[in-house]
């Protein structure tokens, strides 16, 4: 059976350094479509994306980190040299992110995430025939590139796809699920590993990508609701609304990036990766100087997740009825509090309550980010536009372990760091009260 549904074109709204045009285009066509999914898929999708999410947790820096020991001891380098590695191959994985998002949009999701999900397996391979520095420098460029960077920005922008009033709730959900399920990545990594070797374990990894993220990819996925008929959030709009007093923002990328919301809305994102990675790549020295064991300094990452997992959920909640002036500096505050925390570590209720505030402000970040830029932005380019945030984003995260490093020897501990660098979340809270609500905001009335 075929009907006659609406296409759902979106309509421009500008931001606030750019006009774009409307486009009423989707108020003259109605195509046929094919309609036998009666059932809405985009639930679907969303458990989808939130299994092939978690699965990037080999190319994560929580699964990289079970291999560094083993890296030092089978390889002859130092630990020093891996943390350099680590660095230039992320900062560089960082500038093929871009690219990567223009081809997402280019040729959709499905067919994207399959060719991701091949190229992440290969990578994992590699990185199971290292034999030195140099070896392993491009290993970390292969993996960060299509692991934590490409497959991460495919399910996250087919998720986007199939929402849009309930698109904060519906990636809360995705941050919540996918970083419960990531949390037992290095378990099993470590099983592997326990059992038969590190290389071997590389390539169990890649295995495991090659049976479950591609045929979800091609069997599972669906470009977007139009493509079966359906509309976002499983809701067709009613023949009496006025949908041209319903603002849809559609922006390019370069449209995007000369708006002073996106850079303010990026650098916030960028701040929490930055310094969350920061704090857990020094996590179990700083709490071993607080006075936890390496073991106890360790399970501090259980509630990181609770606190990850509580947050996605409610700020995707909050997102879907409050303004971004509201929501930046609220993740803001979240991380200020957690790195000010670190000057009263102390076994007990102390270290606890900065594990959880730490992984709230994680959580947040990530739904509060992927929300803001399809509501100010459009998903018509939102590959593009998510990719150049993705850029800044994990090049922030490969700068973060370096300058609390850094900061730590100047400052004399890893508590008066933190708290110094507190300023870049404050700052940038106080910068974020002054963004004047979006078009679409201002009919919400949040």
């Amino acid at each position: 059976m075929t009907c006659i549904v609406r296409t759902s074109m979106s309509l421009a709204t500008p931001t606030s350094h750019t006009s774009i045009p409307e486009d009423h285009s989707h108020l003259m066509k109605r195509p046929i479509v094919n309609t036998e999914r009666t059932v809405f898929s985009g639930w679907r999708i969303l458990a989808l994306a939130s299994i092939t999410a978690a699965l990037t947790g080999p190319g994560q820096t929580i699964g990289v980190s079970v291999f560094v020991d083993h890296f030092i001891e089978d390889l002859g380098i130092s630990r020093s040299q891996v943390s350099l590695a680590y660095l230039v191959g992320t900062l560089v994985a960082a500038l093929g992110l871009p690219i990567v998002g223009r081809q997402i949009d280019k040729v959709g999701v499905r067919r994207s995430m399959t060719a991701i999900g091949l190229a992440f397996g290969v990578a994992l391979v590699a990185m199971a025939g290292v034999q030195g520095i140099v070896a392993l420098t491009i290993g970390f460029f292969a993996i960060r590139l299509t692991g934590q960077g490409s497959l991460s920005l495919v399910s996250t922008v087919s998720v986007t796809h199939w929402f849009e009033r309930r698109r904060g709730t519906a990636l809360g959900i995705y941050a919540t699920a996918s970083a419960i399920l990531m949390a037992l990545v290095p378990v099993g990594l470590n099983l592997v590993i326990e059992a038969y070797s590190w290389r071997v374990a590389w390539l169990a990894s890649a295995v495991v990508i090659w049976i479950v993220v591609i045929p979800i990819a091609w069997f599972g996925l669906i470009d977007k609701p139009s493509d079966v008929g359906q509309f976002p959030d499983g809701i067709e709009p009613d023949e009496s609304d006025d949908v041209s007093n319903v603002p849809h923002p559609s922006a390019t990328r370069g449209e995007a990036v000369r708006s002073g919301r996106f850079w303010v809305l990026v650098s916030a994102s960028a701040t929490v990766g930055m310094l969350s990675t920061a704090l857990n790549f020094h996590q179990i020295s700083m709490l071993s100087e607080a006075g936890l064991t390496a073991t106890e300094a360790a399970v501090m990452f259980l509630p990181q997740v609770i606190g990850a997992a509580v947050s996605g959920l409610f700020f995707g909640f909050l997102a879907d009825r409050m303004t971004g002036r509201s929501l930046i500096p609220i993740v803001m505050s979240l991380l200020a509090l957690s790195l000010l925390l670190t000057l009263t570590l102390s076994p007990g209720v102390t270290v606890i309550a900065y594990a959880i505030t730490l992984g709230a402000a994680g959580g947040a970040s990530r739904t509060v980010g992927a929300t803001l830029l399809a509501r100010w932005f459009g998903v018509a380019h939102i590959g593009a536009i998510q990719g150049t945030a993705s850029l800044i984003s994990v090049a922030s995260t490969a700068i973060g372990p370096v300058l609390l490093a850094v900061t730590r020897n100047m400052t004399g501990g890893y508590g008066t760091a933190a708290a110094w660098l507190a300023i870049l979340p404050i700052t940038l809270g106080l910068v974020a009260t002054t963004l004047r609500p979006h078009a679409i905001e201002n009919r919400k009335k949040s």
